[in-house]
């Protein structure tokens, strides 16, 4: 419920600002980023965020693979969505990592470290990882997510502007990947600023709900017109997928990949 009412608080201030003319804007190409990896498949036996549903991304060449990370009790860097994990909804702050572990995913994984999962990761130039910083409890302990999750992309040789790019609704997480590592793509969640809020604070794009792009569609353009790009969040159906095609979308983040590829044909950006 909060964040719904963030969201229409948001639609209200965006749509006060000035709009650039809404003409036709449909890029050539639009990248498909499958939500929390290729989850919804057998291949990756239906777990989120799991290596195997990353792996399922890869092998389906889809240009990006989405998972989020958090910060157990004793600092480890896990892939998890939910700040609770396993069937006990054990909250993964206040517990360690062996602790956590000892409940798999629902194909029979262990909960994924981002050791792990760039482990996987490395093995594809052709998918983007794109990293989710989930906020922490404390301003703190959200920069140690974001430092020790940029120490291990540097260990296994990803830290590269072309093969990963991070995404956060906590502009504690963007913020300190603007300052500390300007040259990475950084895209804000949230969607309570404007495309000049987005260009001055030094983001590089904007990942927003379907619900902003579909009360504001000149959004696409005004983030366009300010070199930014539009990425959406999380579009499962058709209809609503051809519409923001044709609005303009660069990327957009789904649970239904294959529904993207289908309407999109040679449109449909790859590496």
């Amino acid at each position: 419920m909060k964040r719904i009412i963030t969201l229409i608080a948001a639609v209200a201030a965006l749509c006060s600002c000035g709009t650039a003319n809404l003409a036709s804007h449909a890029p050539a190409q639009v990248a498909i980023v499958a939500h929390r990896g290729f989850w919804n498949c057998e291949q990756a036996g239906y777990a989120q965020n799991s290596v195997a549903s990353l792996k399922a991304a890869q092998d389906a060449g889809f240009w990006g693979s989405e998972f989020d990370v958090q910060l157990t009790k004793d600092g480890v860097v896990v892939s998890n969505h939910d700040k609770e994990y396993g069937p006990e909804k054990m909250v993964i702050a206040d517990y360690t990592y062996e602790e956590l572990a000892k409940y798999p995913l629902p194909n029979g994984e262990k909960l994924p470290t981002l050791d792990d999962y760039l482990a996987q990761g490395a093995l594809s130039d052709k998918t983007v990882l794109v990293l989710e910083f989930k906020k922490q409890r404390t301003d703190e302990a959200t920069i140690e997510l974001v430092d020790k999750s940029m120490e291990i992309v540097k260990a296994h040789g990803l830290y590269d502007p072309s093969r990963i790019v991070f995404i956060s609704f906590s502009k504690v997480a963007c913020e300190r990947v603007i300052a500390e590592h300007p040259q990475f793509e950084i895209q804000y969640l949230t969607g309570d600023l404007t495309s000049n809020g987005l260009k001055n604070k030094g983001y590089t794009g904007a990942d927003y709900n379907a619900m902003i792009y579909t009360v504001e569609p000149a959004l696409i353009a005004n983030l366009h017109a300010k070199g930014l790009k539009a990425n959406v969040w999380t579009v499962d159906k058709p209809e609503k997928m051809q519409t923001l095609f044709q609005n303009g979308i660069d990327q957009i983040t789904t649970n239904n990949p294959l529904a993207a590829r289908e309407l999109l044909g040679d449109r449909e950006y790859r590496k």
